[in-house]
């Protein structure tokens, strides 16, 4: 019987220790909340199906952002080291704040002057019925910084449109992502900068092609890293001035 209890214990004990070393294992890889690790042929699966479903219906959001998460391998790191090279862009990284409704004091932004950047963007977001909660948070970026990079681009993205001046719609889309393809080098805005113009009417795409493309392409080549920008201390401020300091030029 002590023979059978001192073969049965070690055994017992192996078994636990494995579970243990498996479920360490596990959370290793789970770099953040939500996080879902992939090889790279995973990565090239999912950035494939994404961009095809994406590019039959660019209102997808979720396929999107897959898209940009399967495929920034390169931006990603590049928009990083611009942010951590720069000292608002290195508080970003450090204080990790979100524009979310729960962090937005509405009712304090829809007081501000009209023209300051709180206002107009309440006012962006009313008029076309879109919220900031709206955006999805990463899952498919193997690092746990870079998951905020890409977060944050999300979040300011409709910051983009206001101070762009541009409505939701997909003329106005297709613009905000030239400016964006140029500023972050994205393949995903890339992709909805080539291929979003396919659905617009002839007389948009030659306003498209003559006035709004080659202005964003100029604002975006022009204007400092977005990402450099602590949009939540700069409420007060006018979409006018701001545009200034980021370089990017009046709307046509």
């Amino acid at each position: 019987g002590r023979a059978r209890l001192s073969h049965a214990e070690p055994r017992a004990r192996d078994a636990r220790s494995g579970e243990e070393e498996e479920e360490e294992d596990e959370g290793c890889y789970q770099l953040y909340p939500g996080h879902i690790p992939t090889s790279p042929l995973q990565k090239a699966l999912l950035a494939a199906g994404s961009a095809c479903m994406a590019l039959y219906d660019p209102y997808r959001h979720d396929m999107v952002a897959v898209l940009g998460e399967t495929t920034g391998c390169l931006a990603l790191p590049n928009l990083r080291d611009k942010m951590k090279h720069h000292p608002e862009g290195y508080r970003i990284l450090q204080e990790r704040p979100r524009i979310r409704l729960s962090t937005l004091d509405m009712a304090r932004l829809r007081g501000l002057p009209d023209g300051s950047l709180g206002r107009e963007y309440v006012r962006f977001l009313e008029d076309n019925k879109v919220s900031p909660d709206t955006r999805m948070p990463p899952k498919f970026v193997d690092d746990e910084e870079l998951a905020y990079v890409i977060q944050r681009y999300r979040e300011v993205h409709d910051l983009m449109h206001t101070l762009l001046g541009m409505p939701t719609n997909m003329l106005g889309e297709v613009v905000v992502k030239w400016f964006e393809a140029v500023q972050t080098g994205l393949p995903m805005c890339v992709l909805g900068a080539a291929f979003g113009p396919v659905r617009l009417s002839a007389r948009k795409l030659q306003v498209l092609a003559t006035e709004l493309i080659p202005w964003a392409i100029r604002s975006g080549q022009n204007a400092s890293c977005i990402l450099n920008i602590y949009y939540e201390q700069r409420w007060e401020q006018s979409v006018e001035s701001l545009r200034e300091e980021i370089g990017i030029f009046p709307p046509p």
